[in-house]
C-alpha cells in the first residue's frame, strides 16, 4: 500500500500540472471503488477551479471553492499526469480521468479498486475520515512530549501504536520498522514502557526516515509508481524491512522477523532493545 512518502511524492508530482487549473470534464469509467464514486462528481467539478492540492495522512485533498475532493490510492492505485492532450487510450484499470481546460489529464489507475474518490462540501478537516486523525509526523505538533503522553496509556506493542492513525498519521509498516531500528527500540516493546528519551529519538528518526523516503521518491510497492510512471527507490536503503536473515548493516547480526499486530516486523536483536 502506498504510504505517506509515496502519497507525498505523488502530490508533488501532480501539483505543478493540476493546481490552479480549471476542470473541463470528468470521466468516470468505473464508479465501484472502495466507496462508490458520487454520481454527480462530474457535475460538481466541471468548470470549477482547483485552488490547492495538499495531503492529510494518506489522502490527497483537492480544494475547490465549493468543496474538497478526497482521493485515496488504496492498495495499488496510482495517478498519472498527461499534459497537452497527450493521454493514451485508457486501459482496463484506468477508472477516472480529470481533464482540465488545457487538456491536461489526471488519470487514476487502480487494479484492486481499493482506492476512493469522495466529494465533500464542508471543510476538509470536518470529513468523517479525517476528523479524528492524529498529528502529521512532519509537522511541529508531533513532539516527543506529545508522543510520550499518547503512548502512556497504551499497552500494545510500540510498532502497533506508531501505526495507529489516532496516535500519528502515515507511519505505515515499512517506515515504522525503519524508524524503530534507527531509534534502537524493539518493535515488540510495550508502548507505555518507552521512555521520554526514547520518544525523543523516535520522533527524530520517524522524521528522518520519512524525509529520506520522500527525497528518493518513496518505495516501490507492488503497483505503486509516481505520477510520471517511475518507481520509488527508498527500498534500496532499507536497514531491516524485508531483510530477514541478512546481516545488520551496523553489527552484522542476522535480521529477525516477528509478527506484531498481524504485520511482519523486522529488527536487529542486538541493536534494538
Amino acid at each position: 500500500m502506498p504510504e505517506l512518502p509515496e502519497v507525498e511524492t505523488t502530490r508533488r508530482g501532480i501539483q505543478p500540472y493540476m493546481q490552479g487549473k480549471t476542470v473541463a470534464e470528468v470521466v468516470v469509467r468505473q464508479p465501484k471503488l472502495r466507496w462508490p464514486v458520487s454520481p454527480d462528481l462530474a457535475q460538481q467539478l466541471a468548470s470549477s477551479h482547483i485552488v490547492y492540492i495538499h495531503r492529510r495522512a494518506k489522502y490527497l485533498l483537492f480544494e475547490f471553492p465549493h468543496g474538497v475532493m478526497l482521493l485515496h490510492l488504496g492498495m495499488s492505485g496510482s495517478l498519472r499526469v498527461y499534459p497537452n492532450d497527450s493521454a493514451p487510450p485508457p486501459e482496463k484499470h484506468d477508472h477516472i480521468d480529470i481533464i482540465t481546460v488545457d487538456q491536461t489529464v489526471l488519470r487514476l489507475r487502480d487494479p484492486r479498486r481499493f482506492g476512493s474518490v469522495l466529494w465533500f462540501t464542508g471543510a476538509a478537516e470536518q470529513h468523517p475520515l479525517l476528523q479524528h486523525l492524529g498529528p502529521e509526523p512532519l509537522q511541529e505538533e508531533f513532539t516527543s512530549g506529545y508522543l510520550k503522553n499518547a503512548l502512556s496509556r497504551r499497552k500494545s506493542a510500540i510498532k502497533t501504536a506508531l501505526m495507529d492513525n489516532k496516535v500519528v498519521v502515515g507511519v505505515g509498516n515499512i517506515y515504522a520498522n525503519e524508524a524503530l531500528f534507527a531509534a534502537g527500540i524493539l518493535p515488540t516493546r510495550r508502548a507505555d514502557r518507552v521512555s521520554a528519551e526514547e520518544c525523543r529519538r523516535l520522533v527524530t528518526e520517524i522524521r528522518n526516515v520519512l524525509h529520506c523516503a520522500i527525497e528518493v521518491g518513496g518505495s516501490s510497492l507492488r503497483d505503486f509508481v509516481h505520477s510520471d510512471g517511475q518507481s520509488g527507490y527508498f527500498q534500496q536503503q532499507y536497514h531491516v524491512y524485508g531483510r530477514e536473515g541478512e546481516p545488520c548493516h551496523h553489527c552484522g547480526t542476522p535480521i529477525a522477523r516477528q509478527i506484531v499486530g498481524q504485520r511482519s516486523s523486522f529488527y536487529c536483536p542486538n541493536c534494538q532493545r
